[in-house]
């Protein structure tokens, strides 16, 4: 007999969905009422679980899975051997057509670009990169117009890019070319008065025209994982990364910079900081004196380092963190909005949003 039911929760208003990041308690484990089950995180909010009431818990989902708000991420039952029907399971991202075979990345990519599931092929499994291809059609490109500057093309139009637009417009170090999306539908669409000049299709032949640059437009809150993919994707091709270090951040002369690295408004680099290469310092950030900031890792907006931090690679750092002096952040982390880290954080941990980290999880 099923007791209970744990649902996703709305956590934030602004979001339909929220990713599953930690099971607290073993498959088919007894708990008690109000015990600690689950953590799911949206963009912007994390949020513990509880046991709704005492039985037996039965997982319905793994860890990384994607839900609707509502969905269904376990039962709490009164026997720890019940039966159960298979048609109690959630489906992710809001439900499947019938025979289609589709993995979690792909789904949400797919949904992300409003293609219609029904119509994905049926005789395979569909992966990331099926969806892409099936989105990107190669169009041909018009000629750019001769340039002193050299020409940059710019991945993404979101508010990022955007950020990154006007961040070139005040430094003339580079000419824009223009955008590309996985949006067939908004080619020829401008942006800030730049055209959108394709898809990801189009990129190799940007790259023979002349475009040897590109920026990473894809932000790093909400697709911090898309971020780093999109980074590869743009290696793959042949394109270098330019530094980007907007004219109202304060940078001390004798900080260094890897390829790529983007660093905007009212961020502070302190005194022998390094960063590493894709690395992004955002708005208001601050770096102290002799940090180092490993390849592809976010520090978010308003996140405060204090002196000798040391933080690995792909990691993020959400919004008003804040750390004490000589720490070691590893590679993989992630740490929510508003923590406050005292001790060394290992690699590929998870510390949620408001937490006082003290190196006991």
């Amino acid at each position: 007999m099923v007791l209970s039911e744990v649902l996703v929760p709305m956590l934030n208003a602004n979001e339909s969905t929220a990713t599953l990041v930690a099971i607290h308690v073993a498959e088919g484990q007894w708990v008690e009422k109000e015990s600690l089950l689950f953590t799911v995180e949206t963009t912007k909010v994390t949020g513990d679980l509880e046991a709704p009431a005492a039985g037996y818990l039965r997982v319905l989902v793994a860890v990384g899975e994607t839900l609707n708000v509502g969905a269904k991420i376990a039962v709490i039952t009164q026997t720890a051997d019940e039966h159960l029907d298979p048609a109690i399971a959630p489906a992710p991202m809001g439900g499947d057509p019938v025979d289609l075979r589709i993995t979690d990345p792909a789904r949400r990519l797919a949904i992300s670009l409003g293609l219609d599931l029904e119509r994905l092929p049926k005789d395979k499994l569909i992966t990331a990169e099926i969806v892409r291809n099936i989105n990107n059609p190669t169009t041909a490109l018009t000629p750019l117009a001769p340039s002193d500057l050299p020409y940059v093309v710019i991945f993404g139009i979101s508010g990022h890019a955007k950020t990154l637009i006007e961040l070139l417009s005040q430094r003339k170090t580079y000419a824009i070319a223009g955008l590309v999306v996985d949006a067939p539908q908004l080619i020829g669409n401008e942006v800030m008065g730049y055209p959108i000049l394709g898809t990801r299709a189009s990129l190799p032949q940007l790259l023979s025209m002349g475009v040897a640059f590109a920026i990473n437009g894809v932000g790093g809150i909400p697709t911090f994982r898309d971020r780093l993919d999109i980074f590869d994707l743009l290696e793959k091709v042949g394109f270098h990364f330019p530094t980007l270090i907007s004219p109202h951040a304060t940078v001390e002369r004798s900080a260094s910079f890897g390829e790529g690295v983007q660093v905007f408004a009212n961020a502070y680099i302190g005194t022998d900081a390094i960063l590493g290469s894709r690395s992004m310092i955002n708005t208001g950030a601050i770096i102290a004196h002799d940090c180092e900031i490993g390849s592809g890792t976010h520090i978010a907006p308003g996140a405060k380092l204090a002196g000798k931090v040391r933080v690995g690679e792909r990691t993020l750092i959400g919004m008003g963190v804040t750390t004490n002096i000589n720490l070691q952040i590893g590679s993989n982390v992630r740490i929510g909005n508003g923590a406050i880290i005292l001790e060394d954080v290992p690699d590929n941990s998870i510390i949620h949003a408001g937490h006082c980290w003290t190196g006991i999880a």
